[in-house]
């Protein structure tokens, strides 16, 4: 009877410490103090309130969680932060970011490095003063990570991307909404992504799924874009001059370059501008010998298209489109790889390929032409990615 008594104790979960934080005289202390003090398994739990904070906060312990009462309760603004760093850095693993904001950092609004297995869930970021190229580069930043999921966030003005993972692999980003950045929605040089139910409108570009040399982490591939609204970006570019993408285009609805094994599919995109759905290769010089700047194994199917390509705002794009009738078609590919690049369009409207070779001249002196889909068979299905049951737990 005592062992079986034993047993049960052993097996009984340890319970979770709770440090509250509310609002007030002293709050960027007394939360740094918090997420100092912090021991694994323990709850950060913010009140509701408003937390006018003058410098970064910094999360190094594992397994935190660190909780507000609702993204539009719980709000930690850095309109008077001194320094240039983002609102909150995370370096830790199995973290839980949920239930709170971050309001107008003079940085990145969340970057979390180098952190296992962590969740944002129910996180707003936001530039208040809307679209500007002094905002803080990216809303929700996860970089070089394993197990990223990002559930129910918002962002809205970023001057890079507004929810962007890089340099990780298992990822999903979903139910989110992405407004007025330039980038809505990120994933760059990463393996193994799915992003899906989310939305996003009013970027300069909705989804961007890219490949970039000079990386550590590079090759990104098997990333699935499925179920997400892509509707009416339409936001100038405000990225400041020389970031990667300024050179986005107004009016792109997805936008995939030098990745591996993607999957576009099932989407809702109208409203876009330049184009519901691009394909193209990385067209700058490059000096990296092992990058390969070729977009391969695409395949774009069941997708649902409005209205595109009524104001393409690339070089040469006006020009394109009044040749083509008017407007630009809804998908379109720079034609780099030729057949060998395995792209393939199976949605029920026009697709034009541009032909181009590899670092290209000017898009005005491509050859647009029909689309014509390549011999070898298209890329086969991509598994669903999973998380951690526990990250999964902590989502809910």
């Amino acid at each position: 009877m005592q062992a079986a008594a034993w047993a049960i104790l052993a097996a009984a979960p340890t319970y979770a410490g709770t440090l509250r934080v509310a609002p007030g005289p002293d709050a960027q202390d007394r939360l740094q103090s918090a997420l100092i003090d912090a021991k694994p398994g323990d709850i950060v739990e913010m009140a509701a309130g408003r937390y006018d904070l003058t410098d970064g906060l910094s999360l190094d312990v594992a397994g935190v969680t660190l909780r507000g009462a609702g993204p539009d309760k719980t709000v930690l603004s850095f309109a008077g932060q001194k320094g240039a760093g983002e609102g909150l850095l995370v370096t830790s693993d199995d973290v839980v970011l949920r239930d709170f904001a971050v309001e107008d950092a003079r940085g990145d609004g969340i970057k979390s490095k180098g952190a296992d297995r962590i969740v944002y869930k129910n996180i707003r970021v936001e530039w208040t003063g809307g679209p500007k190229e002094t905002n803080g580069a990216y809303g929700l930043y996860p970089v070089e990570s394993r197990d990223v999921l990002i559930d129910g966030a918002v962002v809205k003005g970023a001057s890079d991307a507004g929810i962007y993972v890089g340099q990780s692999r298992n990822i999903i980003v979903r139910n989110s909404t992405a407004m007025f950045n330039v980038a809505g929605i990120e994933i760059e040089n990463s393996y193994d992504a799915d992003v899906h139910s989310n939305v996003a409108t009013r970027n300069t570009g909705g989804i961007l799924i890219f490949d970039l040399p000079n990386l550590p982490q590079q090759g990104g591939h098997n990333i699935r874009v499925f179920n997400n609204r892509v509707m009416a970006n339409d936001t100038p570019n405000f990225a400041p001059k020389g970031n990667i993408v300024a050179s986005v285009p107004t009016g792109t609805g997805v936008m995939v370059m030098a990745n591996r094994n993607v999957h576009v599919f099932g989407n809702d995109l109208a409203e876009n501008g330049t184009t519901n759905i691009m394909v193209v290769a990385y067209q700058s010089a490059f000096t990296d010998p092992h990058y390969n700047p070729v977009a391969r194994d695409v395949l774009v199917s069941g997708n649902r298209h409005g209205r595109a390509g009524f104001a393409p705002a690339f070089p040469g794009g006006v020009e394109l489109a009044h040749a083509m009738g008017g407007s630009f078609p809804p998908v379109f590919w720079d034609g780099v790889g030729g057949v060998a690049a395995n792209v393939h369009f199976k949605d029920a409207v026009p697709a034009v390929s541009l032909n181009l070779p590899a670092q290209a001249a000017p898009v005005t002196q491509a050859r647009p032409a029909l689309y014509q889909p390549p011999t070898t068979s298209a890329p086969s299905a991509l598994p669903n990615i999973l998380m951690p049951a526990a990250m999964e737990a902590a989502a809910k």
